[in-house]
Formats: structure tokens, C-alpha cells, sequence
């Protein structure tokens, strides 16, 4: 009772911190045009974001579309016509482009404001607040890591072989039943269907492992760095709920490294920029997937036993 008491209250902590108050932190942003030819414009974008926008200088404006496509900024000032806009994505991160409509709704007609602002990549009524693939990366991983226990607890005279047969069923058919859903069934996510199948038979992997080879190390205690990892900071800094320039440096941090965030980009990524896809987020996913594979095996070598608990010897 006390674990699950203090494991509840890291996850309160953890969530509070990082998404109960988004704060734009550096948010990274073009500028096409002389900033000082309109300073008012800049100056009150800056004052509404508390400094929280890295304006760079852009040479025109299809450059800073390409960037945008590119998820590398998040936004762009056009100055150099005759009536300012602000270019933004929701689909690469619904809170910060809601943060910069808000701000340049808020630059008074003084300052030559509000500006038009013009979404490049919105969010389909299918998915408005860009929430599913937050959604259904966790789905993933409580599918994956929750199994784990029902194995161990159901199963326990599984050997090693037949546990990593059961992992990988688990991923492949766990996996299509969720792209399934929210694909076909529901309809709130369109993109290619083999990719998402893919991502979320990746995380299902993922989550199983991991918990596979803390079982395998710390016994029925697996459930404690499961949850931290996976649930509590995995979750929390994945940039499905609030995108990354929102969230507190040490969640921005981590958030890149991490299964959660790798496999919320990888399906934003393909449902809204499939043409602008990222290898990074596929490579730290099957970082931890080989990676935790590798665990399992030497915990169960240094162990003598399995997973679920059957002697290896």
C-alpha cells in the first residue's frame, strides 16, 4: 500500500510539473524581414510569450515553410509585406501554437497588430487538440509492461524462448488491434497503416521488454521502475499533451531519449508530415528495444531464472 501510495504520488508530481504549467521556453521561430523595421510588432510577440520565442532571421519565406514542414521552428513572423502574419503548425504541437495565436492576438493596433495568422499544418476535426497519438502511445504502454505481470503471474514456468515469443506476439498483435482502432475503426488518426502499426508494436515491445528484464532482475519490485520510466516521466515529457518548448528543461531533456516521445513523434510524424519524416525519434526506439532485449537476456544469465520466474539452470 505504501509503495502504491508513494508511486501514485510521484505520478500527481510528475504530471503537475510538467504539464499543469507550460511555459514557453525558447520556442524556436523564423523571422523574414528587418525586425527593426517593426520593433513593436516583435517587442509585444515577446512580452505575450515572456521572452519565450528564439526569433532567427530567415532570408524568405518559403525557406521558413520548409523549416516549418521540417518541424526544425515552430512558427514564422513575416514582416516584409504589407500587412504582418504569423505562420504556425498545430500539427507539430498544439499548445505552443495556441500560445502564438493567443500572443499575436495580442498585439494591440498600436503596434501594427493582431496579425493574421495562418496555420500551415492544422489538425483535422478527427483529432482537433493533436491528443490521439498521446493517447495511443500510452495505451501501448501500459499494454505492454501490464502483460508482462499477467505472465509472470499466469505463466510463470515459461521459458526464456517461449517468454520472448509471447513479447513478440504481444507487440505484433497488440499493435494492429490499437492501429486498428484508432485507424479504421474511430477514424482519428489517417496516416500509412503499416508505419503506425510499426510505432505502436515498437512501444508494445519496448514497454515489455524493459519490464521483462527488471522482472527478470528485481522480481514482482519491476513494477516501481516500470512506472517511474514509462508512467510517471516517460509519459509526462513524451510532448503529446504539451509540446516540448513548453515543458521544464529537465522534461525537454529526457523526453528525446525516451520510448514514450519517440513514439508520439514517429506517429505524428506520419499522419502530418509524411513527407517530412524523422529518423531520430525510429533510432531511440530501437535503441531500447535492443538495448532491453540485451537486459533480459543477461539478467536471466546472471539470474539463473526467467522473467516469470522459472529456473533457467
Amino acid at each position: 500500500m505504501a509503495i502504491a501510495v508513494i508511486m501514485s504520488s510521484v505520478f500527481a508530481v510528475s504530471y503537475s510539473l510538467a504539464l499543469g504549467r507550460p511555459t514557453a521556453h525558447h520556442i524556436p521561430a523564423a523571422v523574414i524581414g528587418d525586425p527593426a523595421s517593426r520593433p513593436a510588432i516583435v517587442r509585444a510577440l515577446e512580452a505575450v510569450t515572456r521572452d519565450g520565442l528564439d526569433l532567427r532571421r530567415y532570408a524568405s519565406t518559403s525557406e521558413a515553410e520548409r523549416m516549418i514542414a521540417e518541424q526544425r521552428i515552430y512558427a514564422a513572423l513575416v514582416l516584409n509585406t504589407p500587412h504582418p502574419r504569423l505562420l504556425v503548425a498545430s500539427a507539430a504541437g498544439t499548445s505552443v501554437a495556441r500560445l502564438l495565436e493567443q500572443a499575436a492576438i495580442g498585439v494591440p493596433p498600436s503596434a501594427g497588430g493582431p496579425l493574421e495568422v495562418i496555420d500551415l499544418h492544422p489538425l483535422p476535426p478527427s483529432d482537433p487538440e493533436g491528443l490521439v497519438s498521446f493517447y495511443v502511445t500510452l495505451a501501448a504502454t501500459v499494454l505492454g509492461f501490464v502483460t508482462m505481470f499477467q505472465l509472470r503471474a499466469n505463466a510463470p514456468g515459461l521459458s526464456l524462448r517461449a517468454w520472448l515469443a509471447c513479447v513478440a506476439g504481444l507487440a505484433a498483435i497488440g499493435g494492429l488491434v490499437l492501429t486498428l482502432i484508432v485507424d479504421r475503426l474511430i477514424g482519428a488518426l489517417h496516416g500509412p497503416f503499416l508505419e503506425l502499426w510499426a510505432a505502436l508494436a515498437a512501444e508494445v515491445a519496448a514497454a515489455a521488454l524493459f519490464n521483462s528484464a527488471m522482472l527478470a532482475l528485481i522480481g514482482r519490485w519491476a513494477i516501481v521502475p516500470t512506472w517511474g520510466l514509462f508512467i510517471a516521466i516517460g509519459n509526462a515529457s513524451s510532448g503529446g499533451a504539451v509540446a516540448p518548448p513548453l515543458l521544464p528543461a529537465f522534461y525537454r531533456f529526457v523526453g528525446r531519449f525516451l520510448p514514450n516521445g519517440a513514439t508520439v513523434e514517429t506517429v505524428r510524424n506520419a499522419v502530418y508530415f509524411r513527407h517530412n519524416q524523422q529518423l531520430e525519434p525510429v533510432v531511440v526506439e530501437a535503441a531500447w528495444i535492443v538495448c532491453s532485449l540485451l537486459a533480459v537476456l543477461l539478467a536471466a544469465e546472471l539470474r539463473g531464472q526467467t522473467p516469470g520466474g522459472a529456473t533457467t539452470r
